[in-house]
């Protein structure tokens, strides 16, 4: 047998010693009810970059799960953005799935350009998941964000004002359209302890070289913002994250079924406001922001403009306020509507 045949028949044992360290009883407790009560159904995916967290994950599911093998998919997306660089990524992908028997389906942005922005490359790899999970009737694809991900993402959230919704991401189970769901196992797990039993089992992974420069926000975040913090903590500041990460979900979660009883929309999408009166702001905020994503027409709202909005329906006085061009929020009768401009 070739060396080159040794190392591909060594993949299954690797995956299977990952499996080992970072066996499902490690996992999110809530990623683990779901895998008890629906791990029997439908495709799994997996979203592969080729770095240390999505390839730990995919050894983790292989090596766990062998039995599904032939119902486990890699998505792996090439935003193109860093050249060679990518293509040799995508080549380690392909070549990990192909020695894992697990089938790969990689995707290229087309719109990718110099200057993308974070938010852009992210937007694009989100529609490509969307896209293939859809057309390929998976309904479930599983994300390797670890509690690092969670301290840097609160970071970040933090400074633009996110509420608690934003804040409870990343969420282990994650419900999406048409029934599908995203499902992120290593919440519970630090980066360190990833990459330490990816080294146990004798496993290399992709390094992207621009984490380590500072164009993207996320970057600066990880390298200068976060290790400062841990520091200043003086404590284990990633495990308190995750913790108050857990508190948000289940606040907002809250919020969310407090709203579903109170604030319910008519058959012609009005808010009645009196059931509003007596509620919290953060439920009469969350109301308006439904209120206004049922509405055909959209609108061109700021922040301050939400606000204004906010504002003139806890007075519930008739007033008319501009949502841009196709109309306005009107209130009259106790009751919040559309009226389209003329």
């Amino acid at each position: 047998m070739t060396r080159r045949r040794k190392a591909k028949s060594s993949w299954p044992a690797k995956a299977a010693r990952v499996a080992a360290d970072l066996p499902a009883g490690r996992w999110h407790p809530a990623v683990q009810a779901w895998v008890n009560t629906a791990r029997g159904r439908g495709l799994w995916a997996v979203a592969l970059s080729g770095g240390a967290d999505s390839l730990a994950l995919l050894l983790a599911l292989s090596g766990g799960f062998p039995e599904r093998s032939a119902r486990l998919v890699a998505l792996h997306f090439n935003h193109r953005l860093r050249g060679r660089a990518a293509a040799a990524d995508e080549r380690f992908c392909a070549r990990t799935c192909a020695s894992l028997g697990v089938k790969l389906v990689a995707g290229r942005w087309r719109g990718a350009h110099r200057d993308a922005s974070e938010a852009e490359a992210r937007a694009a790899r989100l529609e490509f998941f969307r896209r293939e999970t859809a057309r390929r009737k998976i309904r479930v694809l599983w994300q390797a964000h670890q509690q690092d991900d969670i301290a840097e993402t609160m970071l970040m959230r933090l400074a633009r004002g996110s509420g608690p919704a934003g804040l409870a991401a990343p969420r282990p189970v994650q419900e999406q359209e048409a029934g599908r769901v995203f499902l992120r196992p290593f919440l519970t797990l630090k980066k360190a302890e990833i990459t330490a039993a990816l080294r146990a089992a004798g496993v290399r992974w992709r390094e992207d070289a621009t984490n380590a420069g500072g164009d993207y926000f996320r970057n600066r975040v990880r390298r200068s913002v976060l290790p400062a913090w841990v520091r200043a903590a003086g404590r284990d500041a990633v495990a308190g994250a995750a913790l108050a990460r857990e508190r948000l979900e289940e606040d907002d979660a809250a919020l969310e079924a407090w709203t579903d009883k109170i604030a319910k929309l008519d058959g012609r999408r009005r808010l009645p406001l009196a059931p509003l009166a007596d509620a919290p702001r953060a439920v009469r905020r969350r109301a308006l922001h439904r209120w206004l994503l049922a509405q055909p027409h959209g609108s061109d709202l700021s922040r301050q403009g939400f606000e204004q909005l906010l504002a003139a329906v806890e007075r519930g006085r008739a007033t008319r306020f501009s949502l841009g061009r196709k109309g306005f929020a009107a209130i009259r009768g106790g009751r919040l509507f559309f009226e389209k401009a003329v």
